[in-house]
């Protein structure tokens, strides 16, 4: 039987495919986190036998989880792809990003910079995202295929209607694309797709036992780069991560799903998306939108 997850599945390959005979040197948004190993994963399915014919581009924050940055090595070394990675850190050392200072800093923000300057300095034309429209309501004006300005700036008013299948891939000199194979997809049918295609995650998408405290109704990891602050108490809890992204915008949810069927049966109950444990989602109401119009994923 040809069911839905069939046919998103068909319909990434048939974007990335587009993507790969449209666009002259695209790259895969690769940050070890579920939805760019399932993008990674499609494009592999979608131009076997021959190699992954796109690089994985790495935007390393330096604040991330040490089990990320572990899986990461490995799953690129597993697929033979070839991986580049630019680090936040060298943004900032060159004067071209300010860390921002206090108990709620991020890096999160300013690693649109070291995005945007990879995007010049290695001339890519079209970045390959795990972005879904499900994860947040600015996300869900994407386009599969979306435009950025020449300044890297997302316009929501100017980007190409889609009209069935056909792809508006056409751009001017000086702009880029973002590609979003997954676009249609929910949180669900990624990890359905997890289980059918049998992928390895990180662990931090299974329940285990962390020190962690809470702010603003988060729940953040106690690591080198986040502590509690003032009467911020650290306790050992079972938690797991939906996102696994930058350690210090990147809350855990209390979770005793320890396995692939659990995680499954756990989002068929939970009220909220995988972005509310964002802390950087809570800047403003307007904080993605915000960051994208900056470079952002």
């Amino acid at each position: 039987m040809f069911d839905d997850l069939d046919h998103l599945e068909e319909e990434a390959i048939y974007i990335l495919r587009e993507v790969y005979g449209q666009f002259a040197n695209p790259v895969i948004l690769f940050s070890g986190g579920k939805d760019s190993i399932v993008v990674t994963h499609l494009a592999i399915r979608a131009f076997a036998p021959m190699p992954l014919p796109f690089p994985l581009l790495h935007v390393d924050t330096g604040h991330n989880f040490p089990e990320t940055i572990a899986f990461r090595d490995h799953f690129v070394q597993k697929n033979n792809a070839r991986l580049i990675v630019r680090l936040v850190q060298d943004t900032i050392d060159q004067g071209r990003a300010v860390e921002e200072t206090g108990p709620r800093a991020s890096r999160n923000a300013i690693q649109s910079v070291t995005l945007m300057d990879a995007i010049r300095d290695l001339k890519i034309d079209c970045a390959i995202g795990g972005a879904r429209r499900d994860e947040e309501k600015s996300r869900a004006k994407e386009r599969a295929i979306s435009c950025r300005n020449s300044a890297g700036q997302w316009d929501p008013k100017a980007q190409r209607p889609e009209f069935g299948r056909h792809l508006n891939c056409a751009h001017s000199a000086g702009e880029h694309f973002r590609a979003f194979p997954l676009s249609n997809w929910t949180e669900r049918d990624v990890w359905s797709y997890i289980v059918r295609r049998n992928l390895p995650v990180p662990d931090l998408y299974f329940s285990h036992t962390r020190l962690v405290f809470e702010r603003e109704g988060v729940l953040y990891a106690v690591t080198d780069f986040l502590q509690p602050d003032g009467d911020e108490l650290a306790t050992e809890r079972v938690v797991r991560f939906r996102t696994v992204g930058d350690a210090t915008c990147t809350g855990a949810i209390l979770s005793t799903a320890s396995n692939l069927a659990d995680i499954l049966d756990e989002i068929s109950t939970l009220r909220t998306t995988e972005r509310s444990g964002r802390g950087d989602d809570k800047r403003s109401d307007t904080a993605m939108e915000d960051r994208k119009k900056q470079g952002y994923f």
